[in-house]
């Protein structure tokens, strides 16, 4: 048998959604047994168990809404209690990894070359929002004192952001793993003797695998964005992540943090050329995933899991998600509407090098697209469902489903 399952979770809600993906022809009928730690799959031909985490707990009797949706299978929804210490965050956010009075050492995240070593910070502080300088009449009978001048750190601070953090370079200028690189229309206007200075400020990049790090904003500030740098206490060792889970991660805290603090729930992820790459809005962040392979051949049926992470076909693995609905930019989709957020001030600008922006676009797609059909797209009436022949019965703690076909 190769059924896979899918479990969607709502943590504060403590309900969960079902999918139990559509056997072969030859395997019907189906008898599908809900338990509170497993199901239990049995066909004319076998039978399989799936061991839920010990940490989510079914309650069969909640069993409801059951339907048959073409291309994914069996839907149920049913209240799920799931802890909220599952699946433990392996990435630390920027704010646990930079402390005051701690040595630490930052690594390129892709290569994993040292950039900055052995540094100690004597103030670590976090930066206002973007916008705080046009409020400072609000707070001030005088004249604003601020008006000509920026917030850049001194010898010894790290001012830290939401995409990235400011470090004074003064001491990181000779770092052997980094070089500045201009941009093409500044050097042809310097050759050409023009005074115009770029818009455009230096690109910070690793010299082993040429990634963009981030830029130098002054003469005495580097800014650093989040997605291309790890940080590590000194003499702790230091293990490569994959790229596409370290940036899934680091943007879901960006999402999550922000929606915390500020309330906002729609983002414009823009690369630091200042195109518009992907329209995303955070739906929640509370979503606990929950899966089961199948037969390792099913390996192109919707699984969210990458090659090292993916469970085996006799148990189930969990994962932490944000829940976002995004829209492609790129070669000016979506133009209209990306024209009308960039005025709306109920969306946060994220800005992040180009690069990194494609990547989080492909992360968005391949994840779309191991999805079940019925969760790619929402507002779509497309897949309508059309309800099974089944026989529903209540046995001790277990629910019982026979499926017998459409």
């Amino acid at each position: 048998m190769e059924e896979s399952v899918f479990l969607e979770i709502r943590r504060r809600l403590q309900s969960g959604l079902l999918i139990i993906r559509e056997p072969k022809a030859g395997n019907l009928p189906v008898v599908i047994t809900v338990a509170p730690g497993s199901l239990e799959i049995k066909s004319c031909q076998a039978c399989k168990m799936i061991s839920f985490p010990a940490e989510v707990r079914i309650v069969p009797s909640s069993c409801r809404g059951l339907q048959y949706i073409a291309g994914d299978g069996l839907h149920v929804r049913l209240q799920v209690q799931a802890d909220s210490n599952t699946s433990k965050e392996v990435i630390s956010t920027l704010s646990e990894s930079l402390k005051a009075q701690e040595r630490c050492i930052f690594y390129c995240q892709s290569c994993g070359e040292i950039i900055i070593k052995e540094r100690t910070f004597l103030r670590v502080l976090p930066l206002p929002s973007e916008n705080w300088s046009d409020l400072v009449e609000e707070w001030c009978c005088h004249p604003n004192p601020f008006a000509n001048s920026s917030l850049h750190p001194q010898n010894n601070d790290c001012f830290l952001g939401h995409t990235y953090f400011l470090v004074n370079s003064g001491s990181e200028l000779h770092v052997p793993g980094t070089e500045i690189v201009h941009s093409e229309t500044e050097h042809s206007a310097s050759e050409r003797g023009f005074t115009l200075k770029s818009k455009e400020n230096a690109r910070v990049i690793c010299k082993r695998c040429k990634a963009m790090l981030g830029e130098t904003v002054s003469s005495g500030t580097t800014k650093y964005y989040v997605t291309e740098m790890i940080i590590q206490p000194s003499g702790k060792h230091f293990d490569m992540i994959p790229r596409s889970q370290f940036v899934q991660s680091i943007i879901a805290q960006c999402l999550v943090e922000l929606s915390s603090a500020r309330s906002t729930f729609r983002f414009r992820i823009q690369g630091h050329d200042g195109k518009v790459y992907i329209l995303m809005w955070l739906l929640n962040s509370d979503t606990l995933l929950v899966e089961s392979m199948g037969n390792s051949a099913s390996s192109n049926v919707f699984t969210l899991f990458e090659d090292n992470l993916r469970p085996d076909s006799r148990s189930s693995g969990t994962w932490n998600a944000v829940k976002v609905l995004y829209h492609p930019c790129i070669k000016n989709r979506n133009k209209d509407l990306a024209d009308a957020w960039e005025n709306d001030f109920g969306v946060h600008p994220l800005t992040f090098p180009s690069k990194t922006c494609l990547e989080l676009l492909l992360i968005l797609s391949l994840s779309n697209a191991c999805l079940p059909p019925s969760l790619r797209c929402m507002n779509s009436f497309q897949d309508y469902p059309v309800p099974c022949n089944q026989n529903v019965f209540f046995f001790d703690d277990s629910y019982i489903l026979e499926w017998v076909g459409k």
